[in-house]
């Protein structure tokens, strides 16, 4: 209860004020329609609130819920018309794969070779095994070696 009345208090606290400049940009947006149907919701938004719709009006007329309304009108007064239109650009994020060329290379010569002693056949855990014993990897799981062989197209058996 006492989160929503902290929300609800500072959407208030968010009063848009365009120029002129901007409200004929976000016009022309809304207007041509040629843009992505997100950047033309927000743009709508934005000059909805500077009408001084209420915040149930906004969300009946567009289909948008309280939150974005309360995201979009925090990032045009905090960074601008452009962030606020706009999608954030994704931040980055560590190396997918797990093996590199060269790895996945003796992977798939190692699955390739005859199995050892006691064994009629390589598995996907023998090879995950042998690959990290014979230090190919210093770790890796069943599911990406699995994958390293399907791509390969090789058959191990």
């Amino acid at each position: 209860m006492n989160q929503n009345l902290n929300k609800e208090t500072s959407l208030k606290k968010h009063i848009i004020h365009l120029t002129s400049e901007q409200r004929q940009a976000l016009e022309a947006l809304t207007n041509h329609g040629q843009a992505p149907a997100r950047k033309i919701k927000h743009a709508q938004i934005l000059l909805k609130s500077e009408q001084g719709w209420n915040d149930k009006e906004i969300m009946q007329a567009f289909g948008v819920g309280e939150t974005t309304i309360w995201r979009v009108r925090r990032r045009f007064l905090e960074t601008g018309l452009d962030s606020a239109l706009n999608r954030h650009p994704q931040p980055q994020r560590p190396e997918k794969r797990k093996l590199t060329g060269p790895e996945e290379a003796h992977l798939v010569a190692l699955a390739c070779a005859t199995p050892p002693t006691g064994y009629e056949r390589w598995s996907i855990r023998l090879l995950t095994k042998t690959a990290v014993a014979l230090e190919i990897v210093a770790q890796v799981g069943r599911e990406t070696v699995r994958q390293v062989l399907k791509k390969m197209n090789s058959n191990p058996g």
